[in-house]
């Protein structure tokens, strides 16, 4: 596989975070699962001392912000997605000193950071909901119980299951039942409480007063629920997430709230921005939270639930640019993530899966608007896919009925030197084992390649700078064979080649960067199967 680089400008953009208007509109921002990142203690779990010493590792890939997933303080149910104290860093990854002092070296790297926040549910353990258990309706209704059905109360208030797998619900001591879409030491927060949304609004402000950049927002789309709570009537309810409409997610009244969090992010200098992660059931709907008084990105994830065929790829690309245009916003592209098969696996695995895998992230970094990247994607890491099963710490993999429990897999500590108990993730062994050929992914190993998978991401990132017009004008689908797409965009053509052979096409200009190198005879040019080239025109 050749990658070939005829500029070599790397690095941000600028010394300061703050010197670019409507920076997130083409941002790439790299995404650190922060237990899986870097182990600065020895523990065997990232922390944030750990991202703050490998920032500048980041400034170098090229990327233009980070986003941390949950620090807070949590009983860790939920890999920090069932949070305690919103004010607090888990003592498993630091302090607030440490969070202060990774948002003040990202800066001066100029790097922004976002933060996760967690508005659909606490943990068990959150003050508020030990009050509710053993208090009376005043605590109770900051969260959604009710009495159960039947003769005796013992069934659940709804047919609604847990994402997790099983039912929504669970019974109190007391008789009553409280909703918890997720596991249930995650107790869903009831919006229509004032209290509710007053405290979120302070928790906002406390951490955009210590500097952050803005917030993705999980579970963007449940926080409201359907008045009644009406059953569904329908049973594997995970199934219809992101394809038809349900009580408990994608209400309308969820863009109230953001509409009102808009305004706060708006009050603060710097443009800080907030990132739905929202599922919905068309790009149309999906384009709501993105609109011009709400939130400002929202992750796509029609693309990344797109398999590897050209006129899917195609398909979906034009119903998100589509949707986004119509309300005046960058659509955001995402391959991977903290909740999803690695897109390596998910492409085939292998030599197949990798090939794949490359030629997609160029695809991605080559379409207008924003882009996400997963930690290791940068490395081509794969899914883990035989972790023993007294390792894994998904609730859902103890459940059933709900997703797949395999969500680990994804998320084992990252490799960065050839040696050492794990890989130079820290001083120790990590707290899911890497597979022993991972040695040969590490940033080590990789680094100064000019065919790894890094050094194609590095080049990739430095061009994407400094290539015209990111925020210009949307792309131009460009005649191809069968299974080939090309598009040009402002002093660009990109080509995807998704079939396993060789396409021939009229040579659209000069080679700029290629997962495998074209072979130009005259005025054709013939792409190898599975991969993908940038052009100069």
């Amino acid at each position: 596989m050749t990658q070939e680089l005829t500029t070599a400008a790397t690095g941000p953009a600028s010394a300061s975070p703050s010197g670019r208007a409507g920076w997130w509109r083409d941002a790439v921002i790299y995404q650190v699962y922060v237990r899986s990142f870097a182990d600065s203690d020895g523990d065997g779990i990232g922390d944030l001392r750990g991202i703050r010493e490998r920032l500048p590792y980041l400034a170098e890939l090229g990327v233009d912000a980070v986003w941390l997933t949950p620090f807070y303080a949590s009983p860790q149910a939920d890999g920090g997605y069932d949070v305690a104290d919103y004010r607090a860093v888990d003592p498993l990854f630091g302090g607030l000193d440490d969070a202060e002092a990774l948002v003040d070296t990202a800066h001066r790297l100029g790097l922004r950071v976002i933060v996760d926040i967690v508005p659909n549910h606490t943990s068990e353990r959150h003050r508020w909901f030990e009050a509710a258990l053993a208090g009376g309706p005043a605590d109770r209704a900051r969260y959604h119980f009710r009495p159960g059905r039947g003769a005796e109360g013992e069934l659940p208030p709804n047919d609604w299951e847990s994402v997790f797998g099983g039912p929504a619900w669970s019974r109190t001591p007391d008789g009553d039942w409280y909703l918890h879409l997720f596991a249930p030491e995650q107790p869903d927060l009831n919006w229509d409480s004032q209290e509710v949304r007053e405290e979120f609004d302070a928790v906002l402000r406390f951490w955009l007063d210590l500097g952050v950049d803005g917030f993705r927002i999980d579970v963007a789309h449940g926080m409201v629920k359907a008045a009644g709570l009406p059953d569904i009537g329908a049973r594997e309810q995970v199934k219809m997430i992101g394809s038809q409409t349900l009580p408990f997610f994608d209400q309308d009244g969820v863009h109230e709230i953001h509409r009102s969090w808009r305004r706060l992010l708006d009050s603060y200098e710097g443009e800080r921005i907030g990132v739905a992660e929202a599922w919905a059931p068309s790009p149309e709907r999906l384009a709501l939270y993105v609109r011009p008084d709400e939130l400002h990105q929202a992750f796509n994830f029609q693309f990344l639930k797109c398999a590897w065929d050209a006129a899917a790829m195609r398909s979906v690309i034009d119903g998100s640019l589509a949707a986004t245009a119509s309300v005046g916003a960058p659509t955001t592209w995402v391959l991977s993530n903290h909740d999803v098969v690695r897109h390596v696996t998910r492409y085939g695995d292998g030599p197949t899966g990798l090939r794949r895998a490359r030629a997609a992230a160029l695809l991605t970094l080559a379409l207008p608007g924003s882009a996400y990247i997963y930690q290791g994607d940068e490395l081509g890491l794969p899914e883990v896919t035989d972790l023993p099963d007294g390792l894994r710490q998904d609730p859902s993999f103890f459940r059933n009925a709900g997703q797949d429990g395999l969500r680990d897999g994804c998320r084992v500590p990252i490799p960065w030197a050839e040696d050492g108990p794990s890989y130079g993730f820290g001083p120790g062994a990590g707290w899911l084992p890497q597979p022993g050929n991972w040695k040969e992914r590490s940033v080590a190993a990789q680094s100064g390649d000019p065919h790894s998978t890094l050094e194609l991401y590095r080049s990739a990132l430095a061009l994407r700078r400094r290539l015209e017009g990111p925020n210009g004008r949307p792309l131009q689908w460009l005649e191809a064979p069968a299974g080939v797409l090309a598009f040009s965009r402002p002093g660009l053509v990109c080509t995807l080649n998704t079939l396993a052979v060789p396409a021939e096409l009229p040579a659209p200009g000069r080679p700029l960067l290629s997962t495998s190198a074209p072979v130009i005879d005259g005025d054709s040019v013939r792409i190898p199967g599975e991969s993908c080239t940038w052009w100069a025109i």
